[in-house]
């Protein structure tokens, strides 16, 4: 089995745990917020087994980061004080997040309107 195409060089966590910041072995450097990753959880309980059964997660405007811990070599879970802790961010997931978080990030808006939820108050649709 052949490694991910792409590799982290640097992993960082900001002091105010609210962002993690990856840089790639091709030169990508991402700054994700603690929002973002929380909502966009490669976990089966936010994105379901289908398109049909993902979730829309509201209330996570300010989530932290309690901790970011390795899986194998190719991943990490990511902490969240929510006790949101069943995510396993693969590289290849992370650095895709990076490079479409703009519209990753709209997507996620435009569901909270949708389903009459905010960045505010917690509620899942």
């Amino acid at each position: 089995m052949s490694g991910p195409a792409i590799w982290p060089i640097e992993i960082r966590l900001a002091k105010d745990r609210r962002s993690l910041t990856i840089v790639f072995d091709d030169n990508a450097s991402f700054t994700l917020s603690a929002e973002m990753l929380r909502v966009t959880s490669p976990s089966a309980e936010v994105q379901g087994h289908s398109e049909a059964e993902r979730k829309t997660v509201g209330g996570k405007r300010n989530v932290a980061i309690l901790s970011v811990d390795p899986v194998g070599n190719y991943a990490v879970r990511i902490n969240f004080d929510d006790m949101h802790n069943s995510g396993i961010y693969s590289w290849t997931f992370l650095h895709d997040l990076g490079t479409n978080a703009e519209r990753r990030f709209q997507n996620y808006l435009d569901d909270l309107a949708a389903k009459n939820l905010n960045r505010d108050k917690p509620g899942i649709r």
